[in-house]
């Protein structure tokens, strides 16, 4: 039974160069694919905050979906343009409204193998500034890849 593989796409080289690697390794285990691009929408502040520049409410829904729209766009753009031609294997699209570590390591539950791609961070930068990949490896059930950027 083919398994499933799981790759988190930000649009980054090296998330393009995980897409490439994932799709690969898809094809040569005839597995399924799942290309997941997390966004997380954060609302203006409201009157008054303080520290932040007063706006007004506007409209939550419609920037809501235009944030969704925007983050569809980036991971078509991703998918589009990972690929000299056709990629290798047929790839599900999954748009989260989330964390991009969190979402990854929710869709590793159900996956044989996660791929992400590298920042190429010094060990002290991903210490203070965060790393997904480090978060995925330390918190999947099942073993991670991780690609470093071709460039």
């Amino acid at each position: 039974m083919p398994g499933t593989i799981v790759v988190g796409v930000d649009g980054s080289s090296a998330s393009l160069a995980a897409l490439r690697w994932a799709a690969e390794e898809a094809r040569l285990r005839d597995a399924r694919l799942i290309a997941v691009h997390a966004w997380t929408f954060v609302p203006m502040a409201p009157l008054a905050e303080p520290g932040l520049i007063p706006m007004g409410a506007g409209d939550v829904v419609g920037t809501l979906e235009a944030e969704r729209e925007a983050a569809e766009a980036e991971l078509d753009a991703a998918l589009a343009g990972a690929f000299s031609g056709e990629p290798p294997v047929e790839i599900e699209r999954k748009l989260v409204e989330d964390d991009p570590a969190e979402a990854l390591e929710r869709e590793s539950k159900q996956a044989d193998l996660v791929v992400v791609g590298s920042r190429g961070r010094s060990r002290i930068a991903a210490a203070l500034l965060g790393s997904v990949s480090k978060h995925v490896i330390d918190h999947a059930p099942c073993p991670v890849v991780v690609v470093k950027s071709e460039g």
